[in-house]
């Protein structure tokens, strides 16, 4: 009986030892960005949660590894929303970047797992990825050139009138479907001056679009042969849906270049797929103007992947002299339209992996950049919201959000963003399915909900680095596993509001290194809210679990968290006043305000080092905030615009 107890109790013993103890999965590399690279490793065991990842890499041919931050432990996260049925548990794991590469670059990337209870099999994976490069037309391709209905004068050949004679030799009328001279990988149609408008109308419509005035795209390019749609260089080229549903479908399309063309008066201007249904692959959209639409470029597929939109203006529909926002009951009506009306949709929305959304100028939609919030991950990789990019946009008016991360699964990068002026929120993650999601350098001024970040639908995973905040955040929804980190927070003094709120639902949280400055008369500036007992979920929390301060030094003492946090105020910056929350509909732009750092301000030096993040800091520390002092700043918007789109 003794014999048979001490077997028992050593069989929990090793049982317990085994659960605490890791084992190595399935390790992912996640489709390559110009910049960045993603990564996840699956686990099993650890249920103390003190296993860690370290990373390292160097460029192949380099001898000196370098150390990037370590892979963020995820794992038992409750992430949804009850009112969509949305149940979802995070899986146990590891997941994150190496930030800030050089593109089509080679590099080698190590990754070192330790757990104090024992690592059982393989800690180290060494694997060596190659970050992209900008799509390209080939060089060797067929030159196809376009002309408008009403083109008069000599023409280059080989000549088409219209976009589908040239990319499937179409006929007119009943005669459009019959596509016997398709164009071919490699291909460049050259786009020539002119307006090119569906006669919809017309059954022998010039540019064979009957009826729905739809150019529908269905070819396929490769990588390396992509099938390139381009201004010619002789005049702006003006595709006009004359006020149709969808401009061009593209959702059965692979590797196809847009550039260089005007997109206007239509719904949607480039649909690139649906969930479950269909959808485009490596498309490229550069350097194009879109005005007077609805949506810019859409896709919902899990199976969309790799697009590059990049240096485009969008212009939507809505108001442009007053901010009005979405909830018709709070703001009333204005104008020609009810509050609620959606005029301007998105300007920007993807799903799937590997997309990269950069130095976009929108304004004047609800939202201007977003992930499809989806529903619950489709299980194979390839077909989840991860390693996507979204950097160095520039965002004016959005009656809704500036940046919604909603919907990511893991390796979100939203960084060096810029916007100005929102109703709802400024930056979104509802939800987020385990992450992490990096939301660093990121300017924000004048959310008129105090909702700088948007954290709901329980996301988790979530990075917060150096963004500069002018106003509140002042969400209450319960989240999981999220970090803050050289982040600053300027209050606007709106009534009864404090400066910062943390509602942590899960034991597995982090915030330190920022800076606050208060609003002045208000009692509870900071707001906490995290698990007291072993094993406590706080999804669902009351008053009761909450915690309030009125000092940041009363918040330190209580928490032990931002032992190195400070209260600053408007005067560490160059020139910066707080937008006028009276002011409900008032209009702010960017090109009058200074988010600059003055020297020997109390945000100088004062944060913390974090490996590809803040490496190239100037002074003792890395400074606090999105803008690092004596560094030039970043370029927000289109690299083609010298003129300032969105003034006045």
């Amino acid at each position: 009986m003794r014999l048979r107890l001490m077997t028992l109790l050593f069989g929990a013993a090793c049982t317990l030892h085994s659960q605490d103890s890791t084992t190595p999965g399935r390790f992912v590399v996640e489709h390559p960005t110009l910049h960045n690279l993603g990564f996840e490793w699956w686990i099993s065991g650890d249920e103390n949660r003190n296993a860690q990842v370290n990373v390292q890499f160097r460029a192949v041919g380099e001898s000196v590894w370098r150390n990037a931050l370590p892979l963020l432990r995820i794992g038992g996260e409750t992430v949804g929303r009850d009112r969509e049925q949305l149940h979802y548990t995070v899986p146990h794991g590891f997941a994150g970047s190496i930030i800030n590469l050089k593109p089509g670059t080679e590099y080698e990337c190590r990754f070192t797992m330790t757990d104090p209870d024992g690592v059982h099999g393989d800690n180290v994976r060494t694997v060596t990825v190659k970050t992209r490069t900008e799509p390209q037309a080939y060089s060797n391709g067929r030159t196809l050139h376009v002309y408008p209905p009403d083109h008069k004068g000599p023409r280059q050949e080989p000549s088409f009138t219209g976009i589908l004679e040239a990319y499937y030799g179409a006929g007119l009328g009943d005669w459009s479907v019959v596509w016997e001279r398709p164009a071919q990988p490699g291909d460049i149609i050259l786009v020539h001056a002119g307006m090119y408008r569906p006669e919809r109308l017309n059954y022998v419509d010039p540019l064979a679009a009957p009826f729905d005035g739809t150019f529908t795209l269905t070819l396929k390019g490769t990588p390396e042969k992509p099938i390139t749609i381009r201004a010619a260089g002789d005049g702006e080229a003006i595709f006009d849906g004359a006020g149709n549903h969808i401009l061009f479908d593209v959702m059965a399309t692979s590797h196809h270049i847009f550039e260089n063309l005007t997109f206007r008066n239509t719904d949607v201007a480039i649909l690139a797929g649906k969930k479950g249904l269909l959808g485009a692959v490596g498309l490229t959209v550069r350097n194009c103007r879109f005005e007077n639409i609805g949506f810019g470029v859409w896709t919902e597929y899990a199976g969309s992947s790799d697009f590059y939109i990049a240096d485009n203006l969008f212009i939507g529909r809505d108001d442009r002299f007053r901010l009005i926002g979405w909830t018709g009951p709070r703001w009333g009506d204005i104008g020609p339209y009810p509050s609620h009306s959606l005029t301007s949709y998105y300007a920007i929305k993807v799903y799937g992996p590997g997309h990269v959304i950069a130095h976009n100028a929108i304004a004047y939609f609800h939202d201007a950049i977003g992930i499809s919030t989806y529903g619950t991950p489709e299980k194979d990789p390839e077909r989840q919201a991860s390693s996507i990019d979204i950097y160095n946009n520039d965002i004016h008016m959005s009656n809704d959000d500036f940046i919604e991360a909603d919907g990511g699964v893991h390796n979100i990068r939203v960084y060096q963003n810029r916007g100005v002026n929102a109703f709802h929120g400024g930056y979104s993650s509802q939800p987020i399915f385990g992450g992490p999601v990096y939301f660093f350098r990121n300017l924000l001024y004048n959310v008129q909900s105090g909702v700088a970040f948007k954290l709901d639908a329980r996301p988790a995973g979530l990075l917060m680095f150096h963004n500069t905040i002018i106003g509140e955040q002042a969400v209450r929804s319960p989240t999981g596993n999220m970090h803050w980190r050289n982040n600053l927070f300027l209050g606007r003094d709106t009534p009864g509001r404090g400066i910062a709120a943390w509602a942590n639902a899960t034991p597995h949280y982090s915030t330190d290194y920022n800076g606050f400055r208060p609003n002045r008369g208000v009692e509870q500036q900071y707001s906490w809210l995290a698990p007291t007992k072993p094993g406590q979920l706080l999804y669902q929390s009351s008053r009761d679990d909450w915690r309030f301060f009125r000092t940041l030094a009363e918040f330190q003492a209580a928490t032990g968290q931002e032992q190195h946090g400070r209260e600053v105020d408007f005067d560490i910056f160059e020139s910066m006043a707080p937008p006028d929350h009276s002011k409900r509909h008032a209009v702010y732009h960017a090109m009058d305000l200074n988010f600059r750092l003055r020297p020997n301000s109390k945000a100088i030096d004062a944060g913390v080092a974090l490996p590809t993040i803040n490496d190239d800091f100037t002074g003792q520390a890395p400074d606090l905030g999105a803008l690092e002092l004596g560094k030039p700043e970043p370029h927000y918007g289109p690299r083609w615009i010298t003129w300032k789109p969105f003034y006045r």
